[in-house]
């Protein structure tokens, strides 16, 4: 009699393994091969997420893995969870001698993998100030946020966030020396706000004191820092033209930096108008050229963000630039030389001798008699007599608001005697 469980026995057929699982057990035998030798990789507690569908339901990563050496893994992975938004994928293995030896993110719907350095097998981390050879593009909803988020964690900011053709991004190097381009999607508002020629594409208020300046207008404001290259400078957050502050200053003014077409035939305007120009020069945002006109005032001329212009310009929201008081010695010097340097065009102002500056973003005036250049800015704000008590809290003087046919504005000095105005705008 036959045995039924041979008579039974289906013949022994080849079966093709689960990609996925065949995937992923390639991913950890390719992660065990790159360890030092003798070193045994233990099985991960749990299964890692990853990037791409199988039909299986399961998923596996896919394409170029980033594979970054930190000098430590452990603080690496808990600042990209808390800075980047990272998620750990697997349990990190850690090597016998406490070193951590293989990790896993997922961030931007991709992998990132880390490792402590092992310079005994040449996998070794960037050095401080000597630059990386790899740059990582992180796309995010919030250029601003994320790098804010990134400068204040201890992140260096190699180019603030700006608006291009392609959208908004930044540059950070982390603490671990990893380069990051954070990237977004240009907004519409941002894009309705973009300058076109002459238009400010900066303003930037200096001071004596940076510190105390960024102490007195977030508490007057409402403003957010990111820091800037140097120890002197800040960039306020979120607000349209850019600002910043520039401490250092033997007196305090408005610089602003206007849009043109083309910086090198700006140049040349001012030059031949009697000012002075520097060469231009490459900056992450744009082409730039300093300047100074004929009677002293300093200013810039950038091909950030020129062009015709999309859109009306949006409402000025609180903290913004809305305003630009352009006091010169003789107006009429200064009238001639900037219709030709900027193509700017002049009516009567309301004030005697005062001229309203026609067609520039945000509105500008000038009026001569002034013992040397000065440039008061004017901001807005929600709630002007709110403002002015914010004001005097502060440390400044404000005057009392007074209604004008634009809205209601005060003129104040901030603590350290710097002029500026405050507008609640109808």
């Amino acid at each position: 009699m036959a045995d039924p469980f041979d008579a039974l026995r289906l013949p022994v057929a080849p079966v093709a393994p689960d990609p996925a699982f065949a995937a992923r057990l390639r991913r950890r035998i390719e992660a065990a091969l790159a360890l030092p030798e003798g070193t045994d990789m233990p099985r991960a507690e749990r299964e890692p997420e990853a990037t791409t569908t199988s039909t299986e339901g399961a998923t596996t990563p896919t394409g170029v893995t980033p594979y970054l050496a930190v000098t430590d893994a452990r603080r690496a992975l808990a600042w990209y969870a808390e800075v980047f938004g990272a998620l750990p994928r697997t349990e990190p293995l850690v090597m016998p001698d406490g070193r951590v030896g293989h990790a896993e993110l997922e961030l931007d719907g991709g992998v990132v993998m880390l490792a402590d350095e092992h310079p005994e097998i040449g996998f070794v981390a960037p050095v401080a100030g000597q630059g990386s050879a790899v740059t990582l593009h992180l796309h995010v909803p919030d250029v601003d946020g994320a790098t804010s988020r990134a400068v204040a964690s201890g992140a260096r900011l190699d180019r603030p966030p700006a608006d291009h053709s392609y959208g908004r991004n930044a540059v950070v190097v982390d603490p671990f020396g990893h380069r990051w381009m954070i990237a977004g999607s240009t907004t519409s508002a941002a894009t309705a706000r973009r300058p076109h020629h002459v238009d400010v594409s900066y303003a930037s208020l200096w001071v004596p004191d940076v510190e105390r300046a960024a102490r007195f207008y977030q508490a007057v404001l409402a403003w957010r820092y990111v820091e800037g290259s140097t120890s002197q400078g800040r960039r306020v957050e979120g607000v349209s033209p850019p600002l910043g502050l520039w401490g250092g200053q033997s007196h305090t003014t408005t610089f602003v930096c206007f849009a043109v077409e083309d910086v090198a035939a700006a140049v040349q305007r001012v030059r031949t108008a009697g000012g002075r120009a520097e060469e231009p020069r490459h900056e992450p945002y744009g082409l730039v050229a300093d300047c100074v006109d004929d009677q002293g005032m300093a200013f810039a001329v950038s091909e950030a963000g020129a062009g015709q212009g999309v859109g009306p310009p949006a409402p000025a929201r609180h903290g913004e630039l809305v305003y630009l008081t352009v006091g010169v010695p003789d107006a009429d010097r200064a009238r001639t030389f900037f219709a030709s340097v900027l193509g700017w065009r002049f009516s009567p102002g309301r004030s005697a001798g005062g001229w309203d500056v026609e067609g520039v973003r945000p509105r500008a005036g000038m009026y001569g008699g002034s013992e040397r250049p000065l440039v008061v800015p004017m901001f807005a704000v929600d709630d002007i007599v709110a403002a002015v008590d914010r004001v005097r809290t502060a440390g400044g003087s404000p005057t009392e608001p007074e209604q004008m046919p634009y809205g209601i504005t005060a003129d104040c000095v901030d603590d350290q005697g710097g002029r500026f105005w405050l507008g609640q705008l109808g």
